[in-house]
């Protein structure tokens, strides 16, 4: 599979994304929403599009789907129904690469998160339901060399920090001498890797993406592993 280079996000979609929070409103939205898809949403399906073939050889079983809606690309639409915050759009572009067996974001998956304010990729699980999280701690409890291995491994670390929320105390089963408690107490096993405001706008942006998401190989391969999928 072949696939054309993405040229670079725009200046015009960080400029929309400000308005946007400046904005936060439907009837601005609805008065712009043209910008939106021109500036905004087209440029996204446009580098989700070029990452198919570059993902299939990273890891085959994770999609990139360029959909305006129900693939790679979070909807702009803010769930407000148990939220303080009513503002009613989203002011960043996200893009979530999930496992081909993937139900919602909380599975396995490649996060790239832009906003005028804040750039970075993130690999990994995020608020995995009980069960999956239950599964990753008993794969890093009975393969203690292979997650190791994994979590230290140098073009990962070297790209990517460990991050997310973590248990205050051991959970449930786990002593609090274990060697590896600090792993076990996590919430999230997702890694982050921070980048410039500006990389998007960069030509060479969609090869440090794929740089960055091949270096986390030996991390996701462990969490699909455990939870029972194929990377």
């Amino acid at each position: 599979m072949k696939s054309n280079r993405f040229a670079s996000f725009t200046p015009e979609s960080l400029a929309f994304l400000k308005e946007l929070s400046l904005n936060n409103n439907r009837d601005w939205f609805a008065a712009n929403k043209r910008r939106y898809e021109e500036q905004v949403l087209d440029v996204a399906l446009e580098f989700i599009q070029a990452m198919q073939a570059p993902l299939a050889r990273i890891a085959p079983h994770f999609t990139a789907v360029p959909k305006r809606m129900g693939g790679s690309l979070m909807r702009v639409y803010r769930d407000t129904r148990f939220s303080k915050n009513k503002a009613p759009y989203k002011t960043n572009i996200g893009i979530q690469f999930r496992h081909e067996n993937a139900r919602d974001v909380h599975a396995p998956g490649y996060y790239l998160h832009i906003d005028p304010d804040e750039v970075f990729l993130g690999v990994g699980m995020w608020h995995p339901d009980p069960i999956a999280l239950a599964a990753v701690r008993e794969r890093i409890d009975a393969k203690r060399a292979e997650w190791l291995k994994a979590r230290d491994d140098s073009k990962f670390r070297r790209h990517f920090e460990l991050g997310g929320e973590s248990l205050s105390r051991p959970p449930k089963g786990i002593s609090k001498d274990h060697p590896l408690l600090d792993d076990l107490r996590r919430k999230d096993f997702i890694a982050v890797r921070n980048l410039e405001t500006t990389d998007p706008l960069r030509a060479q942006f969609q090869k440090e993406v794929e740089t960055a998401f091949a270096a986390a190989t030996p991390f996701m391969t462990f969490l699909c592993k455990a939870v029972g999928v194929a990377h």
